[in-house]
């Protein structure tokens, strides 16, 4: 019986590196124009839009704010694409339960 392939799930750093470049495809820039409004090297740029390089927060924060966009779009976005490649075989994660209130006297504890 022949085993059954599956694709394997792709890099965060692939997916996010797409979504840069889809971004700022769709304002017609260069690397150079993004690069030089997010304060880093078209080369570096061109890494992260490949999935080469795994970016710092504060890198994708810089590049972002040079896109106009935010994290939270970005991130949706990506998420999306994961949900969208997975979604026959695997099921969407549980919430997280909202944090429990504690007892106002574990707080006078503490302060005491």
């Amino acid at each position: 019986m022949a085993e059954e392939q599956t694709a394997a799930e792709p890099l965060w750093r692939e997916l996010v590196g797409r979504r840069l470049r889809d971004l700022r495809r769709e304002r017609d820039e260069t690397l150079t124009e993004t690069a030089g409004r997010a304060g880093i090297s078209p080369q570096y740029l061109s890494e992260i839009e490949r999935g080469v390089k795994e970016p710092s927060s504060e890198m994708i924060a810089a590049v972002l704010g040079a896109l106009d966009t935010t994290l939270l779009d970005l991130t949706a976005a990506v998420a999306g694409e994961l949900y969208a490649a997975g979604a026959p075989a695997r099921p969407r994660p549980l919430s997280v339960p909202a944090p429990q209130a504690q007892p106002a006297a574990s707080a006078y504890a503490l302060a005491a």
